[in-house]
């Protein structure tokens, strides 16, 4: 972590507060997460220098950065286009060429690059997504927070012998995990 510049991931009014413990503002009602837990939990997926990883809520960028001081590949989905649009542009400008960043829906994942050795997820879904389980690798780790709004768990699912063990690691609060709409016909 200490390779990496959080002040250049957080907006420029809060640089001076960049390397505090605590969750900072980053637009679009999104949040940069606090170094602990973003030690934490790249910690839990006990990464490898040959790992392909795949993170849902690209947000700033700050977390696949922490990554790709550690893994092979990091595949990091972004649905606030915006977002993904800025994240992409300060890594490649900051040298990360292992990061692929896409504006889309983190729920489905990135199936034409599974499956991932792990999956670490930044923001909360209501449970776990089963496209995420399907493209997590045969031994792989997914840390993920589930809840809703109020009360949420992270979670550490292991995938061994085709079956998910999931054990509750600590209550937490992350953003919700936020899904395209889809378009219904007006006559419905």
């Amino acid at each position: 972590m200490t390779k990496v510049p959080r002040e250049k991931f957080v907006p420029a009014e809060l640089r001076s507060s960049a390397y505090e413990d605590r969750p900072l503002p980053i637009g679009y009602g999104q949040t940069i997460s606090q170094p602990f837990l973003v030690d934490f939990m790249t910690e839990q997926l006990r990464p490898k220098a040959t790992d392909r990883v795949l993170e849902i809520g690209t947000g700033s960028g700050y977390q696949a950065a922490v990554l790709s001081e550690l893994v092979a590949e990091v595949y990091s989905i972004e649905i606030v286009r915006p977002l993904a649009q800025r994240a992409e542009a300060l890594l490649s400008e900051l040298g990360y060429g292992n990061v692929h960043v896409k504006a889309g829906d983190g729920y489905h994942g990135w199936p034409e690059h599974a499956p991932f050795d792990a999956i670490i997820v930044t923001a909360a879904p209501d449970h776990v997504p089963a496209p995420l389980v399907e493209q997590l690798k045969e031994g792989g780790r997914m840390i993920i927070p589930v809840g809703e709004s109020t009360a949420q768990d992270l979670y550490l699912l292991e995938k061994r012998g085709g079956q998910i063990k999931q054990t509750a690691v600590s209550p937490v609060r992350f953003v919700p995990l936020t899904r395209e709409r889809e378009e219904k016909p007006a006559d419905q």
